[in-house]
Order: structure tokens, then C-alpha cells, then sequence
């Protein structure tokens, strides 16, 4: 493994903690400035939408930078946002710090993407990403319940100063390893738009967008699901996370593997799981030990999606990938935003806390029919090309 990738986890870790750790440290984040439990939720959305917004604006500003310049600037913008967030006096300027943080989310990862790819043979270039997404998953594992653990005995702005030491941890490992190269003479901001004109791009999107509502529609609700459906207590939730995020880890490296093999076979059977576990967890969630056990085959399953559909629009946006990339970061955060309303308006609508498995496994069953059209345009483009190839040869 190239020593570059450990400083792109390294990143990769605080960006995935900042992302989430804010979920375990609403009660006090509320408490403290005097808003709603609502109210201080919508730190997440903003977060959201600065992941969204922040993509496709600052990787198509970066486009002739080098990309280890592109990548230090942006861990310090995430350095910046999160010591704001630590020194925030109100609710509103927690909210700009977390915005600003936000805005570096999507381009890190897509640049990072490229930049990943770019250490290794082509042949493992969907295991070098899955790699730096790693520091992604560990953060679900680890960062998320330990910077709970620490604000909650110390107070939530303990949790965003270490999370800036975190970044700093990774600029300087992203200077120190990651190799200097040279953006590419053509690059602009007019050449990677151009890559969206490729109908297989847009599908590449759309896939990413319903696999990960799918994982969100009934991730986002597993709380209640967990003590009102299969009776564990409040407590034990936070350990069926981490059974999660252990599943989550595994299946992001066999993702990758499996990717690097065959891509778009490994995401049609990928997809397929997700469906299928989904559908399971329906009626595993009523008794504790198979809903245990369905909670770590969803992570793995979830989350062995993110290296073949990253690999797959970085494969399809050839020549210009790095804006294409930022913008499927950007296609996982709506997806999450999508499922989790959509999961959310069927609690409302009184089916219950297992409703939102059911959507969760629609959602991933239309991904894989978007990946059933793109492998089949696939096909087809290669049968067009040979026919051409023999008529040329004649």
C-alpha cells in the first residue's frame, strides 16, 4: 500500500467523524445555546448541503491546480470550519462552521478519488479507493462513538478541537507523502463539464443516488426500529452501531476487491444484496439476535456499494474525472437526504418503524436496474465497436 493513501485515510477519518459525530451530541449542542433537539438537527442538513453545494463548486474551481495543493487547501478550509465550530458563541455561527467544513467534504473526496487511483496499476485502482474510504468507515466505527464518548464527558466543542487536530494530522500527511503532479495542461473547467454530457456518467450518478438512499431510507431509522421493534434497549444501540460499522468496514474493502476484478458484475450482485437484506430485515427486526446479525450483513452489503460505483464514474468520466467524481460525493449526500424523507414519511404515515426497510429495498432494487441499462449501453457500445473494427478490416 502506497504511504500516500494512509495520509488520505488519515483525512478521510476526521471528515467522516465531523460528518457524523454531531448525531450523538444534539442533546448538549441544544442545551447549551437554548434551541430545539429540530433545531439543533438541522446542523446535519446544513452539513448536507454544504457537502452538496461545495463538490462540484470548488473541484471544478480547482481543475488546473495540482492536486496535492488542491487537496492541503481543502483539509484546511475542514481545519477551519471545525475551529470555528469549537469557538461558535451561538447557534448560528456552529451552523457556518459546520457549513464550512461541509464545503470540503465532496471535492476532498472526489479529488482524492483521482489522486488514489492515480498511486496504483490500473488493475487495483477500486481496492486504492476503497482504501482511502477506509478512514471513511473507521470514523463510523470509531470516531463517531469516541467523539460522542468525549463531548458528552467534556463538552461537545472538545470533540470539534480534536477533530481539527485531526485535520492537521492529515494536511501534513497529505504534504509529506502524497507525490506532487502536475495538473493536466487541458484541464479546465470547460473539459470537465463536458464529461456530463455522457449519458453514462448521469447513469453512473443515478445509480450511486438510489443505492445510498436505499441504505439511508432505513439506516437513518435503526434507533427506533431497535428498541421499539426488536426490544433491545436504549443502550445497546450503541453497540448494534458499531456491529454496523464493523460490517460497513468489511464489506468496503470486499467491495473494492471484487470491483477491481470485475466492476460491473461485482455491483450488480452488491446491489442485489442490499435489496435482499433489506427485504430481510423486515421480519429479522422483530427478535434481537437475527436483527443482530441482518444489522452487520446491511453495513457490509451498504457499504461494498461505495468503491464500484465511485470506480464506475471516475471509468466513465475518463479524461476529465476529478469534477464527475466530486459530483457522485455529492449524489451519496442527497441520496441520504432522499431516503432518509423518505423513510421518515412512512413512519409518518403509521406503516411503522420496518416501512422504511421496504422503500430501502425498492431504492436498491431501482439502482440495479439503472445498472442493468448502463452494463447493457456497455454491451452494446463494444458489439458497435467490433462490427465497425471488421468493416474497417475488410
Amino acid at each position: 500500500m502506497p504511504a500516500a493513501l494512509l495520509a488520505l485515510a488519515i483525512s478521510a477519518f476526521g471528515i467522516g467523524t465531523t460528518e457524523f459525530v454531531i448525531m450523538g451530541l444534539l442533546p448538549e449542542v441544544a442545551a447549551d445555546f437554548g434551541v430545539s433537539i429540530p433545531s439543533a438537527g438541522l446542523l446535519i442538513s446544513g452539513y448536507a448541503l454544504g457537502v452538496v453545494v461545495g463538490a462540484p463548486v470548488l473541484t471544478a474551481l480547482a481543475s488546473r491546480v495540482p492536486r496535492k495543493t488542491v487537496l492541503v487547501a481543502l483539509m484546511g478550509l475542514f481545519i477551519a470550519g471545525n475551529v470555528l465550530s469549537a469557538l461558535a458563541p451561538s447557534y448560528g455561527l456552529l451552523m457556518t462552521g459546520r457549513v464550512v467544513a461541509a464545503l470540503s467534504h465532496g471535492a476532498f473526496f472526489g479529488v482524492g478519488s483521482v489522486v488514489a487511483a492515480s498511486l496504483v496499476a490500473p488493475a487495483k485502482q477500486a481496492g486504492a479507493i476503497a482504501l482511502m474510504f477506509t478512514g471513511l468507515t473507521v470514523a463510523n466505527v470509531l470516531g463517531v462513538p469516541a467523539g460522542t464518548a468525549l463531548g458528552q464527558a467534556f463538552g461537545w466543542r472538545s470533540t470539534f478541537w480534536v477533530v481539527s487536530a485531526l485535520g492537521v494530522a492529515g494536511a501534513i500527511g497529505i504534504l509529506a507523502l502524497v507525490p506532487h503532479q502536475e495538473p493536466d495542461p487541458d484541464a479546465g473547467l470547460r473539459r470537465e463539464l463536458a464529461v456530463f454530457r455522457r449519458p453514462q456518467v448521469w447513469l453512473a450518478l443515478v445509480m450511486t443516488a438510489l443505492g445510498f438512499a436505499g441504505v439511508f431510507a432505513s439506516f437513518t431509522y435503526i434507533a427506533p426500529m431497535m428498541t421499539e421493534v426488536a426490544g433491545f434497549s436504549g443502550g445497546a444501540v450503541t453497540w448494534l452501531l458499531v456491529l454496523f460499522g464493523a460490517g460497513l468496514f468489511a464489506g468496503n474493502l470486499l467491495g473494492g476487491r471484487a470491483a477491481d476484478r470485475k466492476l460491473m458484475p461485482s455491483l450488480y450482485v452488491i446491489l442485489a444484496a442490499l435489496a435482499i437484506v433489506l427485504v430481510a430485515f423486515v421480519f429479522t427486526a422483530h427478535a434481537k439476535v437475527p436483527a443482530a446479525i441482518t444489522i452487520a450483513l446491511f453495513g457490509a452489503a451498504g457499504f461494498a456499494t461505495v468503491p464500484p460505483l465511485q470506480a464506475r464514474v471516475m471509468a466513465k468520466a475518463e479524461g476529465a474525472p476529478a469534477l464527475a467524481s466530486a459530483a457522485n460525493i455529492a449524489a451519496f449526500n442527497l441520496g441520504n437526504a432522499g431516503g432518509a424523507w423518505l423513510g421518515g414519511q412512512a413512519i409518518g404515515a403509521g406503516l411503522g418503524y420496518t416501512a422504511p426497510s421496504w422503500i430501502g429495498a425498492a431504492l436498491a432494487a431501482a439502482g440495479l436496474a439503472v445498472a442493468l441499462v448502463s452494463g447493457l449501453l456497455d454491451r452494446r457500445n463494444a458489439a458497435s465497436f467490433d462490427t465497425a473494427e471488421r468493416v474497417l478490416a475488410r
